[in-house]
């Protein structure tokens, strides 16, 4: 640390030191970030996929079900709504089609389709039974009105020479027979397989893609550890070189003293130019008399320390305040000039209470006042007629003896105005016009309404 003293490293050398480096670590840091969500976004994949996979098998036995319920329902009531929800399964939802469609990925799913493709073959073959036994229904309850793919279908001369109630019967035998079973636990097993080799390409996926996420959390790790590591440094540099300093010259500055000469050169720099204008504030200071600023009966500002802030005000970020109290005469000549005087001194109380301290309250005229809120940019207007409200409740509180006190407000926001010579000229008339609503009143100055006008 001495040697670094001793050349005089500069915050500026070590600023482009820090950007160098956190370009070169973030850089680092966003290109393995890039490849970490690669390997889980690929994991994520892999588990969609095996989700989609293993969906369309269920969906491709669901739809096998969902056939043999309702033409087992049909053979044995005769309910042709049971025959029309079948072949709305069959030939327009189309389920088991879109099984294997949704199991049809390419290479990787070969083993997998080719089981839900058997599944399939021996799901359409079994429909052949089932379309005979729904040939047996419609001929037992004489339905003239059925799908023409039943016409297709040739009963044997035996089941044809069959009285209705036994072709119903026949029905019935031919989709719940063992042999009927053994087609739909074919149908099953072939499924299941077919799960089974979905399970494989996944474990295959996920395993290839866990390993890949691991390395780069693990590289991701090393990064951050080093970049943690060259930050602790440069915080420590940067804090010996300059914040340091700053801590100090901010004690010494609160003391009202010099502030000492050390630490960059940019500070030393920034300290000697401190230094500087601190022995002419100083200077000027002395010859500042605080009577000649401020109001001796209120503490305010008089009219000479008014002009001095308006001259240094930032006109963008200041709401200039007017307010005169309403028959201040009236009060004199009913309760006397010292009456008087404790109310003016009550208003500037007031006013100290409810604004802030970088506010600045003067008294410019006999009862006229005027009130600098600084440093106000995006003040919601709601927030300063919280405050009249304030002013007014304390004013019209009677407990110290005084009597009630109303006050006419008018109200300028700086960035509503051109110059400060616009700011006083258009906050003297919003308070005018509060005085000529009735009194006990604000007004704030639309710039709209003068366009207007």
């Amino acid at each position: 640390m001495k040697k670094i003293k001793e050349k005089g490293l500069s915050l500026r050398n070590i600023h482009i030191w820090l950007v160098v480096s956190m370009v070169i670590f973030s850089g680092a840091v966003v290109v393995s970030s890039f490849r970490l969500t690669g390997s889980y976004l690929r994991l994520i994949e892999a588990e969609d996929t095996h989700s989609k996979l293993e969906e369309a098998a269920h969906e491709l036995m669901e739809a096998s079900d969902y056939l043999t319920e309702m033409v087992q329902r049909f053979t044995v009531n005769g309910d042709r709504y049971f025959m029309d929800q079948y072949f709305t399964e069959a030939f327009e939802s189309n389920r088991r089609e879109a099984a294997i469609e949704k199991m049809d990925l390419g290479e990787m799913t070969a083993p997998a389709l080719e089981q839900l493709k058997e599944a399939m073959s021996n799901s359409v073959s079994l429909m052949d039974q089932e379309f005979y036994a729904m040939r047996l229904v419609v001929e037992a309850k004489e339905y003239s009105d059925y799908p023409e793919i039943l016409d297709s279908v040739t009963l044997t001369s035996e089941d044809e020479a069959l009285d209705p109630e036994d072709k119903m019967h026949r029905a019935t035998e031919l989709v719940l027979d063992e042999a009927y079973y053994e087609m739909k636990d074919r149908i099953r097993n072939d499924m299941e397989e077919s799960l089974e080799e979905v399970d494989k390409l996944t474990e295959n996926s996920r395993a290839e893609e866990t390993g890949s996420l691991r390395h780069e959390i693990k590289f991701m790790r090393i990064i951050i550890v080093v970049q943690v590591l060259s930050i602790v440094f440069m915080v420590r540099l940067t804090s010996l070189l300059g914040i340091h300093p700053v801590l100090r010259a901010v004690d010494n500055i609160k003391s009202d003293s010099p502030i000492p000469e050390m630490g960059a050169n940019e500070f030393k720099y920034l300290a000697q130019a401190y230094n500087k204008m601190y022995a002419r504030y100083k200077s000027s200071l002395e010859n500042l008399n605080y009577k000649a600023s401020h109001d001796e009966l209120t503490g305010a500002y008089n009219r000479a320390g008014y002009e001095l802030l308006l001259t240094g005000i930032d006109l963008k970020s200041t709401y200039m305040m007017m307010l005169d109290v309403d028959n201040f005469k009236s009060i004199n000549d009913t309760y006397g000039h010292e009456t008087g005087d404790k109310v003016l001194k009550k208003l500037v109380q007031v006013l100290n209470s409810v604004f802030r301290d970088d506010d600045c309250i003067c008294r410019i005229g006999g009862d006229e006042f005027v009130v600098f809120m600084v440093h106000s940019t995006g003040m919601p207007r709601r927030l300063i007629e919280s405050k009249i409200g304030q002013i007014s409740e304390e004013l019209e509180n009677t407990a110290d003896g005084l009597p009630t006190i109303s006050i006419s407000i008018g109200i300028v926001n700086g960035k509503d105005v051109e110059d400060k010579d616009s700011l006083l000229k258009n906050t003297d008339a919003a308070m005018y016009e509060s005085k000529n609503r009735g009194k006990h009143t604000y007004t704030f100055y639309s710039k709209k309404k003068e366009e207007n006008e």
